[in-house]
């Protein structure tokens, strides 16, 4: 299965979700292909938010080597699972997606999540308690989302 994240920039939530869900598939010994990008072109080939990197890194998970992209519409053929972290970025994929395209498209908090809330907030203008709370919200989803109801 591959599975691709996205949220506005590329920076801070969705290099996240990667992150989390590729450290608990590697827990769990589930094989899945995860990915991230971004609906704007902001950060190009940059690395993720150091202040998202620092508090994933407390949690023992390192994305230092990631880079920022922008979402293709190939992406719609080559993953199985694409997957918004709010509702604008929910509909620009929506108008993004061809009417062909394999990929399944939802909100992964509206779909995986249980802690109360269907997207998961920016926190880049926020403080550190934005960002712990993004890694809270994707680790539930992500562990919900491993133990069977999302894989297929």
């Amino acid at each position: 299965m591959k599975v691709l994240f996205v949220c506005l920039g590329n920076i801070c939530r969705s290099p996240t979700a990667q992150g989390v869900l590729s450290y608990l598939a590697e827990r769990h010994g589930v094989d899945i292909a995860v990915d991230s990008a971004g609906t704007a072109a902001y950060h190009l080939g940059k690395a993720p938010d150091p202040r998202s990197q620092s508090a994933a890194f407390e949690r023992g998970i390192d994305m230092s080597r990631l880079k920022a992209r922008q979402v293709r519409v190939e992406d719609f053929y080559d993953f199985d699972m694409v997957f918004a972290m709010d509702q604008q970025n929910l509909a620009d994929l929506k108008s993004l997606r061809p009417d062909d395209a394999k990929a399944e498209l939802s909100l992964f908090l509206d779909v995986y999540g249980s802690l109360n809330e269907v997207e998961v907030p920016d926190p880049y203008y926020g403080g550190q308690l934005g960002f712990d709370r993004v890694l809270d919200l994707l680790f539930d989803a992500c562990e919900n989302f491993l133990q069977g109801r999302g894989l297929k």
